[in-house]
Parts: C-alpha cells; sequence; structure tokens
C-alpha cells in the first residue's frame, strides 16, 4: 500500500480523539446528526453561492425539470 493512501486525514484524526470516549447510542447518535447539519449547511451554502454567480432562478430549475436528457439506447 502506497503511503499516502494510508494517512488519516485531518477530520478523521479529530473525530478518533473525539471517539476516544465512550459515548453513549444517544450521544452517538447526537453527534453523528450535528455533522450531517455541518456538512449539509455547507452543501446549501455552495449551492447558494453557485446559484448567485449563475444567476439562477426558480424558471431555470422549472425548465430543467422539464427537459428530455435521456441518450437513446443502441439497439
Amino acid at each position: 500500500m502506497n503511503r499516502s493512501t494510508t494517512r488519516l486525514t485531518n477530520l478523521q484524526l479529530e473525530l478518533i480523539k473525539l471517539f476516544s470516549y465512550n459515548l453513549n447510542t444517544n450521544q452517538l447518535l447526537e453527534v453523528k446528526d450535528l455533522l450531517a447539519k455541518y456538512f449539509a449547511d455547507k452543501a446549501t451554502q455552495e449551492m447558494d453561492k453557485i446559484w448567485e454567480e449563475k444567476k439562477l432562478t426558480n424558471e431555470t430549475m422549472d425548465s430543467w425539470l422539464k427537459e428530455h436528457l435521456r441518450i437513446p439506447s443502441a439497439q
């Protein structure tokens, strides 16, 4: 195995420190929920940024929903 694939990321290292404590099931679920919310918020912020940069509107989204983008199968 090459060395770069065996290194832990800074997030993994912090999580290992956090999870070195013996959490009960409810605490573990709360931590997982916090992490999920954090990353969902970050994704939403990035989507909002792209939305603004590209000047997207609800009408843009509606038109994309109606587009037919399937590639015909080769038979």
